[in-house]
């Protein structure tokens, strides 16, 4: 069984940076892809940046393309997940997934990012 846990969350002013951290229980041996997602009071859970540790290409929505990066350990054990320029409907809390081609299947607890004005 895998285990992710997030930290680096916090609290920050428009215009800001924050990077997230994403640290693995374990070798992640049958996981192809790392994801972020987040979700906020009210709204639908919202992907926000993807993975895939074969070959580290990485992809993003609209809403955060430009602003978000993705990255990982050389061990693959730890991904991070660069934010700068944030807004504050940027705020959320954030969850990091792990998972094959099909599907997440392992997920953390989440950690809270809050963008004041």
């Amino acid at each position: 069984q895998v285990q992710l846990v997030e930290s680096g969350g916090g609290s920050v002013q428009a215009g800001g940076s924050l990077r997230l951290s994403c640290a693995a229980s374990t070798y992640t041996y049958n996981v192809d892809r790392m994801g972020w997602f987040r979700q906020s009071t009210g709204k639908e859970r919202e992907w926000v940046a993807v993975l895939y540790t074969g070959g580290d290409s990485t992809d993003y929505p609209d809403s955060v393309k430009g602003r978000f990066i993705i990255s990982q350990d050389n061990d693959k054990k730890k991904v991070y997940l660069r934010m700068n320029s944030l807004k504050p409907e940027d705020t959320a809390m954030y969850y990091c997934a792990a998972g094959d081609s099909t599907q997440y299947y392992y997920w953390g607890q989440g950690t809270q990012v809050t963008v004041s004005s």
